[in-house]
C-alpha cells in the first residue's frame, strides 16, 4: 500500500504549530528545564571520565557518577573562589572607585545641562526619587536572585548525577517512543549529539583558558589594576555570543575608569576588542572547530530569543541548544531544510547560481526574441 504524503503547506504547518508549542512549554517551564538542560550538556562532557571510573576503575554506575560530578563542581568552585577573591579586593578598593565615577559622573550632568538644558539639581531629585521608590524592591530582588542562583545550581548538579546513572534508560525511552523500526536512528543521532557537544564543550573550555591569559597578559602588560578579574569576566562573558564581549568591555572600561584613568581605561577596551577579534577568526575556529556549523544570523536570534525566554541561562544554551536541533533536523528528511536554514553553508554554490542566472538571461532573450518575430 502507497503511504500517503502530505502536502508542503500541510507539513509547514505542522513543523511551526510543534516549534511553538516547544517554545511555550519551555517558557512556562523554565524553572524547571534550564537546569535540566545545562545537565545534559555536563553530563555529555563528563561521559568519558565516568565510563572510565565504571568500567576501567570498576566502581559502581552511582559512585562513578557521582565522583565525576564531584570533580568537575571542585573545578568551577576553584573559579568562583578566585573571582571571590578578586571582589574582595576589590570592595576594599570601591570608595575610591565611587569617587572616580561621581567625578565622571559630574562631567556627564555638565554636558547634558547644555545640550538638553536640564539642571543639577533635577537631574539629581529624579535620581533620587527612583532610587527611593525602588530601595525596598532591590533588597529583595538581590535577596531571591542569590538564592535562586544557589538552588538552580544545586539542581544542575544533582540532575547531572542523574543523567548519567539512567543514560541507558532514557535511549532505551526514545527508541520505544519513535518505533520499533528508529533503533538506528536515534542511536545515530544521539551519538553525534554526544560527540559533538562534548567536543563543543571541551573546546570551548580550552578557549576560555587561552582567552583569559591573552586578556590577562594584555592588562598586565599594561599595568591595569584588577586585570586578572577583568579577564575571568571577560573569558566567562565571552560564551554569550556577539553581546558578551560587549558587556565585558563595559565592565572593564567602567571599573578601569575608577582606578586608573582615562588611558587605562581606553586600553582596557581596545585589548578586550582586539582579543575578541583574534579569538573570532583564530583562536574558535582552531580550538572549537567547526563541529557546530551554525550560521551568524540563527546564533544572534538564538541568543535575542533564548534571552526571552531562559533569561541569562537562555543567552548561554543558545548555541549548544541550536546545534543539537540542527543535528536532528539533517537526520530526518522531512525536516532537512530546516536544518539548511540554520546551518552556514548550502549545499548550492556560486556556480550553481551563476548558471541559474544565465539561464534566465538567455530565457529572457529567447522570450524577446519570440516577441519581435511576432510583431513583424
Amino acid at each position: 500500500m502507497k503511504k500517503a504524503t502530505l502536502p508542503y503547506y500541510a507539513k509547514l504547518a505542522y513543523v511551526l504549530i510543534s516549534l511553538i508549542c516547544i517554545v511555550y512549554v519551555a517558557f512556562i517551564a523554565k524553572d524547571v528545564m534550564a537546569p535540566v538542560v545545562f545537565s545534559f550538556l555536563f553530563a555529555m562532557l563528563l561521559l568519558p571520565f565516568a565510563r572510565f571510573l565504571e568500567y576501567k576503575i570498576r566502581l559502581p554506575r552511582g559512585a562513578a557518577c557521582m565522583i565525576a560530578v564531584v570533580i568537575f563542581t571542585a573545578f568551577v568552585t576553584l573559579i568562583a573562589y578566585i573571582i571571590v577573591l578578586q571582589l574582595t579586593g576589590l570592595a576594599a578598593d570601591w570608595p575610591k572607585i565611587q569617587v572616580r565615577l561621581l567625578q565622571v559622573y559630574d562631567v556627564i550632568h555638565d554636558w547634558a545641562y547644555r545640550e538638553f538644558h536640564i539642571g543639577l539639581n533635577q537631574q539629581i531629585n529624579n535620581i533620587k526619587t527612583d532610587v527611593n521608590a525602588s530601595a525596598g524592591s532591590y533588597l529583595g530582588t538581590t535577596v531571591l536572585s542569590v538564592s535562586s542562583m544557589i538552588l538552580f545550581i544545586v539542581l544542575t548538579f544533582i540532575y547531572t548525577i542523574f543523567v548519567l546513572f539512567y543514560r541507558k534508560v532514557l535511549i532505551s525511552f526514545l527508541v520505544k517512543a519513535f518505533g520499533d523500526g528508529s533503533e538506528v536512528l536515534v542511536f545515530d543521532v544521539a551519538a553525534q549529539i554526544q560527540y559533538i557537544m562534548r567536543k563543543y564543550i571541551s573546546g570551548l573550555f580550552l578557549e576560555m583558558l587561552t582567552v583569559c591569559a591573552i586578556v590577562f597578559g594584555l592588562l598586565a602588560l599594561f599595568g591595569v589594576k584588577y586585570a586578572l578579574l577583568l579577564a575571568l569576566i571577560t573569558c566567562l562573558f565571552n560564551l554569550v555570543p556577539y553581546v558578551g564581549i560587549f558587556s565585558a568591555m563595559i565592565i572593564g572600561t567602567l571599573l578601569t575608569l575608577g582606578t586608573g584613568g582615562t588611558t587605562k581605561a581606553i586600553e582596557v577596551a581596545v585589548s578586550i576588542i582586539g582579543v575578541h577579534l583574534i579569538d573570532s577568526n583564530i583562536i574558535m575556529p582552531r580550538i572549537v572547530g567547526s563541529k557546530v556549523q551554525l550560521n551568524a544570523l540563527i546564533v544572534v536570534l538564538g541568543v535575542v530569543i533564548g534571552e526571552m525566554i531562559w533569561g541569562i541561562s537562555g543567552m548561554f544554551l543558545a548555541i549548544p541548544v541550536l546545534a543539537i536541533v540542527k543535528i536532528i533536523f539533517d537526520r530526518i528528511d522531512d525536516l532537512k531544510p530546516w536544518g539548511l536554514l540554520l546551518g552556514a553553508e548550502t549545499e548550492y554554490s556560486d556556480k550553481v547560481f551563476e548558471k541559474v542566472a544565465e539561464k534566465g538571461d538567455t530565457e529572457q532573450e529567447t522570450k524577446k526574441k519570440a516577441e519581435e518575430n511576432d510583431e513583424v
